[in-house]
């Protein structure tokens, strides 16, 4: 019989999460179980126990996770089971993407399905023998209640030991055969490519209610960027009407929060309007850069305004003192949804019959509701004949709401989350001309950088200040890369740009397959039964196509030697990427947007500016500039693309070059317009 750790003779003895730097572990810190986080304390407790590793994976903004939570973890009688016959372990899957990635796969690969919370029994070595997501605490639907998979598993480890250590063997050789690197082609990274690339992701376009195929609908954000960049290159409008009809109808939906800015997660239906109601920051980073880049390019207001309310949205609602928030919650005193969704007479209390009446009408409220007991998620069709009577209904209405209980928010500074939202706040400042938006990124590099490098190691994540232990991913290097060279393009601060290089050349040696060029792994692997690599764009951007992104921004920038090398890196791993785009182009968004920058040259505009310029011909560079553009601004010989590069007769002049072919000089906005046509 397994020693009972309550006995003293064994085990952990107690909940050790009180002083994890994961909100959603402290979430679990006053459970009856005696949870610790993953490590080699936890592992080397099992073996000493003989008895396997209750492996539970979830997330703070999860409905399902909570509801797991309440049936089951803070019940003594289920805990007692649990302490008596496993070590328990709790991951923050957003704290380690890496030992999520490993056993999501054996998931996947024992039931066909996964999600979260995930469950996983594994061997003292971390090996994976039985897996599930949620188990409910009472036999239903066909489901075994969790203490009945529990019984089995100990079971089958005390009667049949041989066949858990065969089936933790099988399924150690198949995570390990499926991390596999990409195959290399011959088929190049060009025109042909990109428009198969484009062509077949268009054909799953849903044209009556925008985005790509059926629910549950995601944000498309990365493909929606590659889109547009797409159309930018080739002149082509299909793509860019594909964009803009997945932008609008988000925008008008209820996956966007009309008071109070900001997205969902993901609409559980087809046309954007009831969503799972979590916010993400990854999701709001990306789409912040998708709407600033179609306003930039179009002009659209509404594409201005859900940019400016996004940026508000992340400053009100997410930023903390290091950086932004990872999320708030879907549920609100334990009922999803509960903050967001309203009742005609709800609108009609707070706001008086008349303009209850209208408000109902504007945001399409009706008495039989879109969502649960008669209430409705808030969409916005079409803008108001009257803007002024909007701005109060939304203010009064936001007033109200804030009284209602709100979603808990998981305060945790995810690095490279963080730094896709610091390249989205300086691509849409500079893009559009808000100073105080590229301000408002450099703030946030700046605390990544000062809080989450310790001792020469990029860190994953923070709480209040205080650092964990989790080494950040490749995605985290790889997006604190672009977001640092992107600010030294917007400031002219050499800095970013040397601390930029620092991460990149440390990136380089940490995550690339030195037997497979071009090709990188997603975690560092230190105690892990596998190293996760997954070159596939999902929710968030792959790490290795972050990667591509760094590499090509980098090329440019760097000075000439370096430079080199990471031109280099750059073609070996775009040349991985070519049979993603050729087999599944909608999974490989972010590859397609970093693609279409590369064959558009890339392009670069190098404005030399004189003594005491006013930035005039830079800003007007930035702009107009194709998603993607490598734009620097500066005195002659002050970075790389200005060597040799000044003013034509006193008079600042930019510099436009498509890969290694440039033009003249141009020192007039309808010039630099008409070389960039």
């Amino acid at each position: 019989m397994p020693l009972d750790p309550e006995s003293g003779l064994g085990g952990a003895g107690r909940n050790l999460l009180d002083a994890s730097t994961s909100p959603y572990l402290r979430q679990h810190a006053d459970n009856p179980v005696h949870w610790q986080e993953w490590g080699p304390d936890a592992m080397a407790e099992a073996a000493r126990r003989d008895v396997p590793i209750l492996l539970s994976v979830g997330y703070a903004a999860c409905h399902w996770c909570h509801v797991m939570a309440h049936e089951s973890f803070e019940d003594p009688a289920t805990a007692s089971v649990m302490n008596r016959d496993f070590v328990c372990v709790k991951v923050d899957r957003e704290e380690r993407p890496d030992i999520d990635a490993i056993y999501m796969n054996a998931t996947v690969a024992m039931t066909g399905q996964g999600g979260w919370p995930m469950t996983c029994f594994l061997t003292p070595t971390g090996a994976p023998f039985y897996c599930g997501t949620y188990f409910p605490s009472t036999p239903r639907g066909g489901m075994p209640s969790f203490v009945q998979i529990m019984s089995a598993v100990t079971e089958a480890w005390t009667d049949r030991r041989e066949e858990i250590d065969a089936m933790g063997a099988r399924v150690g050789d198949h995570l390990r055969a499926n991390t596999v690197a990409l195959p290399p082609t011959d088929v190049g990274v060009d025109d042909r490519l990109l428009t198969h690339a484009v062509s077949t992701v268009l054909e799953d376009e849903d044209r009556q209610s925008g985005g790509f195929g059926g629910a549950p609908k995601f944000p498309p954000s990365a493909l929606l960027e590659g889109l547009i960049r797409s159309s930018e290159r080739t002149g082509d409008t299909a793509a860019l009407e594909a964009a803009v009809r997945a932008c609008v109808a988000m925008a008008r939906g209820g996956i966007h929060d009309q008071l109070a800015g900001g997205f969902a997660r993901y609409s559980v239906d087809n046309d954007w309007v009831v969503p799972h109601f979590e916010k993400m920051l990854y999701d709001n980073a990306q789409l912040l850069r998708v709407y600033a880049h179609l306003a930039r390019r179009t002009g659209d207001a509404l594409a201005l305004r859900i940019t400016a309310e996004t940026i508000e949205f992340l400053r009100r609602d997410l930023r903390v003192a290091d950086g932004f928030a990872s999320s708030l919650d879907a549920d609100a005193a334990g009922v999803e949804g509960s903050t967001y969704v309203w009742s005609p007479s709800e609108l009609i209390e707070v706001l008086g019959d008349d303009d209850g009446r209208w408000a109902a009408e504007v945001f399409e409220v009706t008495a039989a509701g879109t969502f649960e007991d008669g209430r409705s998620t808030l969409q916005l069709p079409a803008d108001p004949d009257d803007p002024a009577r909007f701005a109060s209904v939304r203010e009064r209405l936001l007033t109200a709401r804030a009284a209602r209980p709100q979603p808990a928010r998981d305060d945790k500074v995810v690095t490279g989350w963080n730094a896709m939202t610091v390249t989205a706040l300086v691509e849409a400042g500079t893009g559009l001309g808000r100073a105080e938006w590229v301000d408002l990124g450099a703030w946030c590099a700046r605390r990544l950088v000062e809080r989450h490098i310790v001792d020469g190691r990029l860190r994953r994540s923070s709480l209040g200040g205080v650092v964990g232990q989790a080494a950040a991913a490749l995605d985290d290097h790889a997006a604190l890369v672009t977001a640092l060279l992107t600010l030294h393009q917007a400031t002219g601060d050499v800095a970013w740009r040397d601390q930029g290089l620092v991460v990149l050349d440390a990136t380089i040696d940490l995550f690339a397959d030195t037997d497979e060029p071009g090709t990188w792994y997603d975690a560092a692997g230190d105690g892990l039964i596998t190293r996760p690599r997954d070159p596939v764009d999902g929710a968030t951007p792959a790490g290795a196509s972050l990667m591509a992104e760094a590499l090509l921004i980098a090329s440019s920038v760097a000075p000439d030697g370096p430079a080199v090398r990471y031109a280099e890196l750059l073609e070996q791993t775009l040349a991985r990427a070519v049979v993603l785009l050729v087999k599944v182009p909608r999974s490989a968004g972010h590859w397609l947007a970093v693609a279409e920058a590369r064959v558009a040259g890339p392009l670069q505009i190098a404005v030399s500016e004189t003594p005491g310029s006013a930035g005039a011909l830079a800003a007007h560079a930035r702009s107009i500039a194709p998603g993607g553009t490598i734009i620097v601004a500066g005195q002659r010989d002050s970075v790389p693309l200005l060597v040799g590069r000044g003013p034509v007769d006193e008079t600042d002049a930019a510099y436009v070059c498509r890969g290694t072919v440039c033009g003249l000089p141009v020192v007039d906005a309808s010039s630099l317009a008409a070389q960039l046509a």
